[in-house]
């Protein structure tokens, strides 16, 4: 029990942080990573908010998701929920600085691609299922067999454009985090010396099956 306390505990303080990370870009002010834009031009589309937004575009990938083939965790669950909850508390209480000098925009930015990779490595090595994007991510890769990086190109690119032809805010900001982002993780990974290849997830379908087979198992006992 101690261990699965551990875990979760590992889960949700990446995902706060992956949160944390977020707003702080978005705080930067000088344009949102790809799917930040988009969810932007949801939030303006929908009038609702940011984190809503997010909420909504990952229950529908989550489904994509399913309809091909990848399995689902609790951790891609919780991302759903948790980021997008934790990005509203965060924004809409002003908790997060916002500044006006454009180096500290930038360094902003730069702490918050930061806190996001922390957080990645914090959720990822929960091995409780991999988030929203990600799995669309590995979905299409398998379909299409093109690679990792056109297949993630592809997608950032779509939603980018979308969420601009929405409203959302495009900037030097987005040149930034597109073009270092991935450094930003693969150098805490790097740090942590991290292998996502070995981390064996749990998913959904192994609870169900361990439930079924326990009830069984307790029913064959009574009979």
């Amino acid at each position: 029990m101690k261990r699965k306390a551990l875990i979760i505990l590992r889960l949700f303080i990446g995902l706060i942080l992956c949160s944390i990370g977020t707003v702080m870009t978005i705080n930067g002010n000088l344009g949102f990573q790809p799917w930040d834009v988009f969810h932007q031009g949801i939030s303006i589309m929908l009038n609702i908010t940011m984190g809503q937004a997010s909420i909504i575009v990952s229950a529908i990938v989550i489904i994509i998701d399913y309809i091909a083939g990848e399995k689902i965790g609790w951790g891609t669950i919780f991302n759903m929920l948790v980021i997008g909850t934790f990005m509203d508390i965060l924004m809409l209480n002003h908790l997060l600085p916002v500044f006006n000098n454009e180096i500290l925009r930038i360094v902003s930015i730069i702490i918050g691609m930061l806190s996001m990779s922390i957080g990645s490595y914090m959720y990822i090595g929960a091995g409780l299922g991999s988030g929203p994007r990600d799995g669309l991510m590995v979905a299409l890769t398998k379909k299409t067999k093109k690679s990792v990086f056109i297949v993630r190109t592809v997608i950032e690119l779509f939603v980018l454009v979308i969420g601009y032809i929405m409203g959302g805010s495009v900037g030097i900001g987005t040149i930034i985090m597109v073009s270092l982002v991935g450094y930003f993780i693969q150098m805490v990974f790097k740090i942590f010396k991290f292998d996502v290849n070995k981390v064996k997830h749990r998913f959904i379908n192994d609870d169900i099956k361990y439930c079924q087979g326990t009830i069984l198992r307790r029913v064959k006992k009574i009979l």
